[in-house]
């Protein structure tokens, strides 16, 4: 079980709509979120790991303890919710970097994972995980092995693999093969939006089919369809973002108390992964 740890206006949907300029004039909403989040993942003793936007942790620090303090693992969602694509290499190190450092100080915890935002790591930017090793990272959840849109990569492995053979391991989320497709059972919108049927009948193939770890994701702001509207979006965002909102948080109870959960740092001997030529 993963989180990602943003506001509302952080997710892609909005932010390519208002800009950046716009966050500071929207009221945050991301530390009651994930206060919620945590309430619901201690009602079943379930462990998570929180990939934390530093642009939250340095104006949050109680919530990066509050993470930490509740047994779950804190690891890096970069800083500002750049694209790694859309970053140099340098900008991108200067990026992971001080996120991490910002993290392990407030958290007392050392900092390994990493997550791009909007799954953002593809073929074209491979040269990240090299960045990642080189800022002290281990492993990065960032890729999404399907065809989408905004994001993914379908001819990606499943499986966790290194990435041309270096340091850091890629861990991606979960997805299958069906009917000669790629089918994300991943959560985020893939999940609040269809119906619940969907996505468990997913997941049970893979557990069925596969002796792969599934790893799930969602962001805070999904469990609180009390969140500003924001005026003027297109409409294909309007359907991203808040399409299931007000559905989504019994659905995520039904599906912690249907699974078995944990962090993704104890389900996962990076050591054993082997190296692949992507």
């Amino acid at each position: 079980m993963s989180v990602d740890v943003e506001d509302y206006y952080h997710a892609w949907a909005i932010t390519s709509a208002i800009g950046k300029a716009g966050w500071r004039d929207l009221p945050s909403r991301v530390a009651d979120s994930t206060m919620r989040m945590l309430d619901l993942f201690d009602r079943r003793d379930i462990k998570a790991t929180f990939f934390t936007l530093g642009w939250v942790a340095e104006r949050e620090p109680l919530l990066v303890r509050e993470i930490v303090a509740r047994g779950h693992e804190l690891a890096s969602h970069g800083y500002s919710h750049d694209k790694v694509g859309e970053l140099t290499p340098s900008a991108f190190l200067d990026d992971v970097r001080k996120t991490r450092l910002l993290l392990e100080d407030l958290g007392g915890v050392a900092v390994k994972g990493y997550r791009a935002p909007s799954f953002s790591i593809d073929e074209r930017c491979f040269w990240a995980y090299d960045v990642l090793a080189e800022a002290g990272y281990g492993y990065s959840s960032s890729l999404h092995p399907i065809s989408h849109d905004h994001y993914g990569m379908p001819e990606a492995p499943l499986a966790p693999f290194r990435p041309r053979g270096g340091a850091v391991v890629e861990i991606p989320v979960a997805a299958i093969d069906w009917r000669g497709r790629r089918i994300s059972c991943a959560g985020g919108g893939h999940f609040r939006i269809y119906p619940y049927r969907w996505s468990s009948f997913c997941l049970d193939k893979l557990e069925a089919e596969t002796d792969r770890i599934g790893v799930f994701y969602m962001h805070p702001w999904e469990i609180d369809p009390g969140q500003p509207r924001i005026p003027d979006l297109p409409l294909r965002s309007r359907v991203r973002h808040y399409t299931g909102q007000g559905r989504m948080r019994a659905k995520l109870e039904r599906l912690l108390d249907e699974r078995r959960w944990d962090r993704l740092d104890r389900l996962f001997d990076l050591a054993a992964v082997p190296a692949v030529s992507h």
